[in-house]
Formats: C-alpha cells, sequence, structure tokens
C-alpha cells in the first residue's frame, strides 16, 4: 500500500489548493459592484432594513441588480412582495426610493425603478458546468460581499420554490438578504439573478443554491417593463411527469391532453405522447416543458420532439399571440 510521508502530504495539500484556487481577488471586476444595490423594504411593522437575524420569508434586506439604463433593477420578488414601500442603498451608501414597474409570481421575479442610472453588466455567454462564477449580494443584510464558486448545474426545474423554474445551480455561498443580487462569471458578466437556497432544517447555505438563468430574466423583464406583466404563451399541451414504472425505460413527460383548437392539437401532438425535446431544451419531467414554453414569446414556433408507438417526430407548435 502507497502512502505519503507527514512531511509530504501538507505540501501535496498546498499546492492542490493553489493549482484549483479562484483567481486572485483582484481580478474580480470591481464594476460589478457598482450595478449591485441593497434593497431594503419597510415590512408591516417593522422599520426600513432591520437587523441581520431574520426568519424564513420575512428577510429585512435584499438584493437588486441593474438591469437597464434609466434606473431600472431586477429583483427577486419575495424580498418586496409584502413591502409596504421600498428603499435602495445605492453602492455608494447613498438612499433612493424604489418604485415597482412589475411582479411576476410564476417566477419570483419583480422590476424596480429609481432616479438613478447604474452601470448595466453584459449578459455572460453560454455557460458550462463546472465553470467559475461569483455570488454579489447583501447578505444577511450587512452590504454587499462576494462569494465564489462554480456551476453545479443548469436548466433546473421542478425545485418546488416556483411555478416557473430556469436555475442555474451553484455551490457558491448564498445566505438570506443576497435573493435578487446577481450571480457573474469570471469576467464579471451577469450570469443569473440569485433566487434560492435549497435546505433541509435552517435557513443557511448548504452549497445548493440557485439563481433565476438570464435567459429567464431577460424574458421577464422585458414584458414586465413593457406591460407591467408577463404575456404568456398558450401551448394548449396538459402534460405530466412519467410514473415509476415508465421511468425504468423511458425519458420525457406524457402528454396527457391537449385543448381543443389550441397550438398543441394544431402541431398534431396527441394525448398519450411522449415529449422529449421542446425548443431544443431535453426534456427529463413535466416542469421542463413548462419553463420551455414560457421563455417563448407569443406568434413564436417551438419545435417539439416527440415519441408515439416506438416513432419518433418532430412537430412544430405555433403560439397563438
Amino acid at each position: 500500500m502507497r502512502c505519503i510521508s507527514a512531511i509530504a502530504a501538507p505540501l501535496i495539500v498546498i499546492f492542490m489548493a493553489l493549482a484549483f484556487a479562484p483567481a486572485p481577488a483582484q481580478a474580480f471586476e470591481r464594476r460589478v459592484l457598482d450595478s449591485v444595490v441593497s434593497v431594503l423594504p419597510r415590512w408591516p411593522g417593522h422599520a426600513a432594513g432591520g437587523q441581520p437575524q431574520v426568519s424564513p420569508g420575512t428577510e429585512p434586506e435584499g438584493s437588486a441588480v441593474a438591469i437597464r439604463p434609466g434606473g431600472y433593477l431586477v429583483t427577486a420578488l419575495h424580498v418586496i412582495e409584502r413591502a409596504l414601500d421600498i428603499t435602495i442603498r445605492l453602492p455608494d451608501g447613498r438612499h433612493r426610493p424604489a418604485e415597482v414597474v412589475g411582479r411576476d409570481p410564476a417566477t419570483d421575479l419583480a422590476v424596480l425603478k429609481i432616479a438613478a442610472d447604474l452601470p448595466v453588466l453584459e449578459d455572460a455567454p453560454e455557460l458550462e458546468l463546472g465553470a467559475p462564477v461569483c455570488a454579489v449580494g447583501n447578505q444577511f443584510g450587512l452590504g454587499l460581499s462576494v462569494t465564489c464558486g462554480v456551476i453545479s448545474a443548469l436548466n433546473r426545474s421542478g425545485t418546488g420554490f416556483n411555478p416557473v423554474e430556469d436555475f442555474i445551480q451553484t455551490d457558491a455561498t448564498v445566505n438570506p438578504g443576497a435573493s435578487g443580487g446577481a450571480l457573474v462569471d469570471g469576467q464579471g458578466r451577469l450570469a443569473g439573478i440569485l433566487s434560492a437556497i435549497f435546505t433541509k432544517e435552517s435557513d443557511a447555505d448548504i452549497g445548493i443554491n440557485f439563481a433565476a438563468s438570464m435567459t429567464l430574466v431577460r424574458r421577464v423583464v422585458d414584458d414586465l417593463i413593457a406591460h407591467g406583466r408577463v404575456i404568456r404563451p398558450r401551448s394548449g399541451l396538459r402534460v405530466a411527469d412519467l410514473s415509476r414504472a415508465e421511468r425504468g425505460q423511458l425519458v420525457g413527460a406524457r402528454v396527457v391532453a391537449v385543448v381543443p383548437g389550441g397550438a398543441a392539437e394544431g402541431a398534431g401532438v396527441k394525448p398519450g405522447d411522449l415529449i422529449t425535446e421542446i425548443a431544443g431544451r431535453r426534456v427529463r419531467r413535466a416542469s421542463d416543458i413548462t419553463a420551455a414554453i414560457y421563455l417563448q414569446r407569443p406568434g413564436g414556433r417551438v419545435p417539439v420532439k416527440i415519441e408515439r408507438d416506438g416513432t419518433l417526430r418532430t412537430l412544430e407548435l405555433e403560439l397563438p399571440p
């Protein structure tokens, strides 16, 4: 049996730590901090902001990110959902009142507007598993901080947080108060908006954290600014997860019904079809279809791959405006 001496072991540990350590602190783009703000909602019965001590669903402070020029910010809806009014603490410490432009409960996203123009970060290009990312937010109401990790998973849905989910999973440390903050890549480009912590018995980080993807964020933000709400496409599909027995042989989601006269019926989809891919997104569960459809705009066309009677075919949904 080979072994490592007491002297060599620490040296190897140090070497590995250096080899796999994140980029030096100076490599983090300082400009990212100029695009993230602290959100101080005034909850019923409480002053704006508050002490770092929190209980689930009642964070005294949160975070938001500049999403468009002109003072537009995006945040997580649960940060401001019950707020009587909202104050934004700018990166330089000044305070500004914020108005709510729009809310989308389906994705837990909201758009705010303030009388201050902050720099807007470039969106990150296509993300890859294992790529380094950093979370920037007002964790525990202590002010903006940066924690780093990697992308653990992409296109997460069905986690149970929101009706519509397109999450990036990361092990970058995220705690209450960071919701609505920025997930950025190694070049300081915006990869997602911090949304949720997956935990069991305590509202604290255990390394499984979620950020709404920028594809979803941009889709929601554009509609909230233009219409005050998200204009949802209608697929005419009713789908369900496969049974436990079916999952032994199949992957996808089962069509349980189609709306008469709807897009699915027009495309030739039938009850009993197995959907394996939609809009280029692989389907593992029904929630993947929900997310893929939500990302589309009314009037668009969506390719759908199905399996029927052992035959694979591709259909096209034309989503009504």
